[in-house]
Order: structure tokens, then sequence, then C-alpha cells
């Protein structure tokens, strides 16, 4: 049987003291910084019934823990020449899975891989300036296996927040 090459950042689980960063309080810091990640200490904390140094501290011990990994702004890919947004799935054999990841993390258009159960190794998200570009994208997947491709038309659920609820609805 081969060897499945797993490549993955480093993994968190729940610990207890990642729990009591998650209280109501710790929540609502995530959800206001998903909303919005340049709101400062001293906003963040009129939301959540703290003092900015009191956020700050908080911030600093969800970053530390592994909550929070990143700030990023987004991005209207219309308006920088990116107007294609696509999901491209792919089928490739395990011992494929190395050279493929070292590829796809010098190609500028995939923002996302995503490793699958299931019929498809991988998910990727890309973005493309023209039909032309994505058609180049896929040719060069199609070199380590089968390509399925799914163009996006509209996004009218463009991205929740991750919630508490999410997270209690866990079974």
């Amino acid at each position: 049987m081969p060897e499945i090459f797993v490549h993955s950042k480093e993994k968190q689980a729940l610990t207890l003291e990642n729990k009591k960063l998650l209280d109501s309080t710790g929540w609502q810091l995530l959800a206001a910084l998903q909303q919005n990640a340049r709101l400062s200490l001293a906003e963040l904390g009129r939301q959540v019934g703290l003092s900015a140094p009191a956020v700050a501290e908080r911030l600093r011990r969800m970053e530390e823990a592994g909550i929070i990994t990143g700030y990023q702004a987004q991005i209207n890919l219309k308006a920088v020449g990116l107007p294609i947004l696509a999901f491209i799935r792919l089928q490739i054999s395990n011992r494929q899975y190395p050279e493929l990841l070292q590829n796809l993390e010098t190609w500028p258009e995939v923002l996302e891989c995503h490793h699958l159960a299931g019929t498809d190794a991988f998910m990727l998200r890309v973005v493309a300036g023209s039909v032309t570009h994505l058609e180049s994208i896929i040719n060069r997947l199609a070199g380590y296996g089968q390509t399925t491709t799914s163009i996006v038309l509209s996004s009218p659920v463009p991205g929740n927040i991750v919630s508490r609820a999410a997270a209690e609805n866990v079974p």
C-alpha cells in the first residue's frame, strides 16, 4: 500500500486553555475580527466590554494558542483583473502529492488547495484573468491527473464567519 503524503500546517487540538479563551467574550472578539480585522483595540473593547489592554492580551493569547492564525484583507478579484473564479477537482496518485503540492505553492493563481476524502484527491480554488488563462491552469494540472472544473457564476453567500454556534453544533 503506498504511503499517503499529508501536507498540513501545525494542527491544534481544542485544549483546556483554548476552551478558556473561547468563552463568550472570546467568540465575540472572533466574530468582530472576522467582520472587520481593522477594528481598533478600543473599539473591540467597547463591543465586548473589555479595556483595550485586556483585548490586546486576549488576542495575543489567542494568537499564541493558534486560534487566530492571521489577519487578511478581502480583495475584489474583478477590480484587480482576475474576473474568473473557479474550483478545480483533481484526481491523482498518492506518489504525485509531494511534487504537486510543491508546485502549487508557487502558482499565484491558486488561492486555496484542499486535500479531500473520496474520488478526488484535491479541490483547488483558483483565479484567472481570462478563459484562456484558466485553460492554461487546467492544462498544467492535467499533467498530474484528471481535472473537473467548475466556474463560479456568482457567490450569494460570499463568506460566513466561524461562530460559536457552529462549534457547539458538533455531534
